[in-house]
């Protein structure tokens, strides 16, 4: 599944906003408070909300009036369009709303076009407030003259997410494919401390989002995909001065604690002795390696810490992971970042008479040129033609 466009209405700074065109990596930059962690939260949102459900997804962030846009009463609308395996155009669309109470789902729907982008959709799952119809035929979809069958289904609380109670069944395989894509969406909430201490002995193949597992993934990939561990630790070489080898060493006491060697020292330090830079650089590399990409990968700053010569490297191992099947989403406030985007992948953020509007870089006949004749994104931005992505 790769995202093509995002259509967001109704929360917080996004009053009505569409992402289109979206490439498999995506750059977003902007001014402080125009929405760069909300576009994120957007994605957190929906896996917390098939997680529990829209009440819980909503309370977490406030209740409904912090988090509908100011002035207006909803619903709070998302809308998701995308390729399916097969290459056909899909839409996932939500919309939340609220009984007085508490947040419900107003409207669910997740379609799907019988072609190549024409052709009326079949509709797997239509839902208001908990009732709704569903696709019962749909190992026939894609047939030349098939016909959808629906039938009626009312769940226990109209705060579920259809995906989450139907994509439970086998017989609704397309609903459950999508409901496992969203499930392993990964947004991240690194956290350098929380990357440092030594962790209990156990088996982990992905990082976590908060980068806690480190040592159990980087053991993981030594013991099981070797190639890929020699690929992170000769980057650790070239990247980090000093730094020969990384192990996940496992101690008596059942810790298992991340050693950095450097060439200068006999003996390795422990990862509460290294910089954040290093251990946030083995970090991303252990994640940006992961043999089995998520289907969506969401980072937020990932400079912080690290020196800026080293960004135009990083970038492109986003675009490597993209490249391998995870769609890649990455905010910025770093110039030296940027320039290693192509003018496509970068979309903006500006905040218009309180809410927040978005613009692509390609779209821009001026920085089209500019780019053209050389000149490097971040120079742009930093020389302000970005125009509206700069605090006033």
């Amino acid at each position: 599944m790769r995202i093509e466009q995002i259509e967001i209405k109704n929360y917080r700074v996004f009053r009505d906003v569409r992402l289109t065109k979206l490439p498999p990596m995506t750059v977003v930059i902007g001014a402080n408070g125009t929405g760069k962690s909300t576009l994120f939260d957007v994605f957190s949102f929906l896996k917390d909300a098939l997680a529990g459900n829209a009440a819980s997804a909503v309370a977490r962030r406030g209740g409904f009036r912090e988090l509908v846009s100011r002035g207006r009463r909803g619903p709070i609308g998302i809308t998701i369009k995308f390729r399916e395996s097969s290459g056909r155009l899909a839409s996932y669309i939500l919309e939340i709303g609220t009984d007085g109470r508490r947040a419900v789902v107003e409207r669910e729907v997740l379609r799907y076009r019988r072609g190549q982008g024409s052709g009326r959709p079949w509709h797997f799952v239509d839902f208001s407030r908990g009732r709704g119809t569903a696709i019962t035929n749909e190992s026939i979809y894609g047939e030349a003259g098939a016909v959808e069958q629906r039938e009626e289904f009312e769940l226990d609380d109209p705060g579920i997410l259809a995906i989450k109670g139907l994509g439970q069944f086998r017989g609704f395989r397309v609903v459950s494919d999508f409901r496992n894509l969203v499930e392993n969406w990964y947004i991240s909430n690194f956290h350098i401390a929380d990357a440092r201490p030594s962790a209990e002995a156990g088996y982990a193949e992905h990082l976590s989002t908060r980068g806690d597992n480190v040592a159990q993934v980087a053991q993981y990939l030594y013991e099981n995909h070797r190639k890929s561990f020699e690929r992170v630790l000769k980057t650790m070489r070239a990247r980090v001065p000093g730094v020969m080898d990384v192990q996940a060493k496992s101690m008596e006491d059942g810790r298992l604690v991340l050693r950095f060697q450097d060439g200068s020292f006999k003996d390795p330090f422990v990862t509460r002795y290294v910089s954040d830079g290093t251990i946030k650089m083995f970090a991303y590399l252990v994640l940006l390696h992961d043999p089995k990409p998520h289907p969506l990968l969401a980072v937020e700053e990932p400079e912080n810490q690290l020196y800026p010569s080293l960004l135009s490297e990083l970038i492109e191992e986003f675009r490597d992971y993209a490249r391998r099947g995870g769609q890649a989403f990455v905010s910025t406030h770093s110039p030296d970042f940027l320039s290693g985007a192509k003018l496509g992948e970068i979309y903006w953020l500006q905040k218009v008479d309180g809410f927040s509007v978005v613009r692509r870089g390609s779209d821009s006949q001026l920085l089209r040129d500019l780019v053209e004749e050389g000149d490097l994104p971040g120079a742009l931005w930093k020389q302000r033609l970005f125009e509206g992505a700069d605090p006033q």
